[in-house]
């Protein structure tokens, strides 16, 4: 294919995502000069382009959309929803024809005249007519130009818009010039490449670190800790170089949204809130179908027309609410709706109709567990199949689909109030951080973000195996936790109980948690994802596979295939009672989990648990000194030590490594007590290093700010030092 035609086909694409958009604003602000000129310069550069490159089905479809846009813009023809949904109209067709020129390099063939018939004919019904009834130019409202320059970003805008935002534009310029220096469009298949060198440059760096481990006094130490530095900043500005606002996977929302209003004769707001929340491109590509759909579904099933939002007291307009924010390194996306909910009667006689349970088994379901039931396969609440909604691809695909790349979904509904989806996904999928852990003479990595926790189980632990119902269980906190064994998933001779000490991974698959029995657990490590070969594809216990620093292929566990090959998604009652709770504090505000311990005084403090990246126990004698300051050597770097008191002289001692913005920073406590959910509202504080009070355990509880002791500690940790030397003298 001709470069130039290929530049014009993605600039095209890009600008039809664009158009869209601008249209559905246009619809709700047809009187909005800005805009209609925006849409208008849009369509007169396609159909310009159209007529340079020799593409003549194109050129006229745009030409005739332009004559429609140009009586807008003369104040000749009122941009009501016909005229638009016209226009809408012939920009389907004009990316039915993209597909084809990307095929072939030339247009397909094909008759368009009843596109362009309509187009003509309201266009000419209108021509030399001027609209009186109208505001006057004064009155009419003009927004800011919105951007429209059509590159590839490698950047994106860091405030936030509740407006739609086209998936690449960038800000305007003064000249082309300024333009081209904010960016530079470059081929994906470049950035690939480039970013699986890094993946092999960080496997090879890996290996050389491990072979430093093993030969402490050489003078390749100093090199190699540089090199490590190197590469890890390289690594993270390529995977910027990957990151895209999740607002490209929204673009076409909009859209989608105003089309089934006018289809169902519905009213709904679509407010979207974090398009800038940023996230892999491998990522993004694989939840714009998932979330399709929902937005879909909750457009379709979920919200009610009018007449049924009237009579149910609630306004006629409906409103479906997107959000996305960071939260402990994944993204979380919420999808809500205030429409009919879940009808529990109609998803009880579906699962009767299914033979899906029984009438026995079905009284002792709780509402939730009901409500799951959307997730399987085949169950659909829906009378008929519509053309909205009805295309085969029920709930239980949306989630096999997010669990394929590590995420989880979560929903709760209430019957005539609405339905609340929350989505947690990874930010990227090729470079993670993983803890290797161990059974018998094999390695395993699971992904850090999957483990909450680690206990250990011996005989003289607090914490043993029980058996109910002759599954294993674990009693933690007051909850039972159902146990897995990695020997028996990977089909290991199990050896009999001799009193070995043991390590339990404790692992969270959207709302079910289960622990993980292993050998050993060793450390953790960044790894290369790869994925499975062919003829491991069909093995749920496995998403991938590594190279660790000592030259080993591992495979990397993936802990949704192994909750669904042990059947235990079927058997975790015992995590209901946890649940039930759960869902009662929901009306007490939003959860947040926090990691208890003391440290200073006898005062209970608390750290939020999600910027906490490991717990650790550290003697003081192998603390060292940089610059006066105490540090110790974690992860092949040097990590200040703090203290809210005098450092203690010797002995072993909890150590909390917080991770924030990007710096990591070990808090020496006094002890650890547990980790306990919180719900409600915290009472903001005045102190930069703490985030603020709650009452936990009726005590009042300090909330410490990892990102200050980040940021700052390192003077705390001086005035620390000072302290500890004058104690030792």
């Amino acid at each position: 294919m001709d470069d130039i035609i290929a530049e014009f086909l993605t600039e095209t694409s890009d600008s039809m995502t664009e158009l869209d958009n601008l249209l559905v604003m246009l619809e709700q602000s047809p009187h909005d000069m800005d805009l209609i000129t925006k849409i208008f310069r849009i369509i007169h550069t396609i159909k310009g382009t159209c007529g340079f490159l020799g593409l003549p089905r194109l050129e006229k479809i745009a030409h005739k959309s332009e004559d429609v846009l140009g009586l807008f813009r003369e104040r000749k023809l009122n941009a009501d929803p016909a005229s638009i949904s016209l226009i809408l109209e012939a920009l389907d067709s004009i990316k039915q024809i993209i597909p084809g020129i990307e095929a072939t390099g030339h247009e397909p063939e094909g008759d368009d005249s009843a596109i362009t018939s309509k187009l003509e004919a309201l266009a000419s019904g209108h021509l030399g007519e001027t609209i009186s009834n109208d505001a006057s130019m004064d009155d009419i409202p003009h927004h800011h130009d919105i951007p429209g320059t059509n590159v590839t970003e490698l950047h994106v805008p860091q405030h936030e818009h509740e407006a739609p935002v086209a998936a690449t534009t960038t800000p305007a310029a003064t000249d082309d010039h300024q333009v081209g220096a904010q960016s530079l469009r470059v081929n994906v298949e470049v950035l690939e490449n480039l970013m699986t060198m890094v993946s092999e440059l960080v496997l090879t760096r890996n290996q050389l670190l491990q072979i430093s481990r093993q030969n402490k006094d050489n003078s390749f130490a100093t090199p190699l800790q540089r090199l490590n530095l190197v590469v890890s900043d390289l690594q993270e500005g390529v995977m910027k170089t990957r990151m895209q606002p999740v607002g490209n996977a929204w673009a076409k929302l909009p859209r989608i949204v105003r089309d089934v209003c006018r289809e169902l004769n519905k009213k709904i707001e679509l407010e979207m809130y974090g398009q800038d929340t940023e996230l892999d491109r491998q990522v993004l590509e694989m939840i714009k179908d998932p979330l399709t759909h929902m937005i879909r579904n909750s457009a379709d099933h979920g919200v009610e027309p009018p007449e049924d939002r009237i009579a149910a007291g609630k306004p006629e307009t409906g409103k479906i609410i997107l959000r996305s924010y960071h939260q402990g390194g994944h993204i979380m996306i919420e999808i809500s709706d205030d429409g009919r909910g879940l009808p529990i009667e109609k998803i009880k006689q579906k699962l009767l109709q299914n033979k899906l349970v029984t009438e026995e088994q079905l009284q002792t379901l709780s509402v939730q567990q009901i409500q799951q039931y959307i997730f399987h396969p085949g169950l659909s609440t829906a009378d008929k199949i519509t053309a909205v909604s009805g295309r085969g691809v029920g709930m239980d695909v949306v989630r096999s689909n997010i669990e394929k790349i590590g995420g989880s979904i979560e929903m709760r509904s209430v019957e005539g109030k609405g339905t609340h989806f929350t989505i947690k996904i990874p930010l990227t999928l090729a470079i993670v951080s993983a803890l290797i852990i161990g059974t018998g003479d094999d390695r395993f990595a699971i992904p850090q973000l999957s483990v909450s926790e680690l206990v250990l189980i011996s005989p003289e632990s607090a914490h043993k195996i029980e058996y109910v119902n002759n599954a294993r269980v674990l009693r933690l906190r007051g909850n039972l936790l159902p146990l897995l064994d990695l020997e028996e998933l990977t089909d290991k001779p199990v050896p009999e109980d001799d009193g070995r000490a043991r390590y339990v991974v404790v692992t969270k698959v959207a709302q079910f948690m289960f622990g993980i029995i292993v050998d050993k657990v060793y450390d953790l490590e960044e790894i290369v994802v790869k994925p499975v070969t062919r003829l491991l594809k069909d093995l749920p216990l496995f998403s991938g596979n590594t190279i660790l620093g000592d030259g080993q292929v591992i495979m990397i566990l993936d802990p949704a295939g192994i909750l669904k090959a042990s059947g235990m998604s079927e058997i975790l009652d015992s995590i209901q009672s946890a649940e039930a709770e759960e869902a009662a504090n929901q009306h007490k505000g939003a959860e947040l989990q926090l990691l208890l311990f003391k440290a200073g005084d006898d005062t209970l403090k608390a750290a939020p648990l999600h910027m906490i990246s490991r717990l650790e126990k550290i003697n003081t004698s192998d603390l060292e000194f940089s610059d006066g300051r105490p540090v110790i050597k974690y992860l092949d770097q040097l990590m200040p030590v703090l203290s809210m008191d005098t450092l203690p002289r010797d002995g072993v001692h909890p150590l909390i490594i917080f991770k924030a913005d990007d710096r990591l920073a070990g808090l020496m406590v006094r002890e650890i007590i547990d980790i306990t959910k919180y719900y409600g509202d915290v009472q903001n504080s005045d102190s930069q290093n703490l985030l603020g009070s709650v009452i936990i355990k009726e005590q009042a509880t300090d909330i410490l700010n990892p990102s200050w002791y980040a940021r700052t500690g390192l003077n705390v940790a001086h005035k620390s030092t000072q302290e500890y030397r004058m104690a030792a003298e």
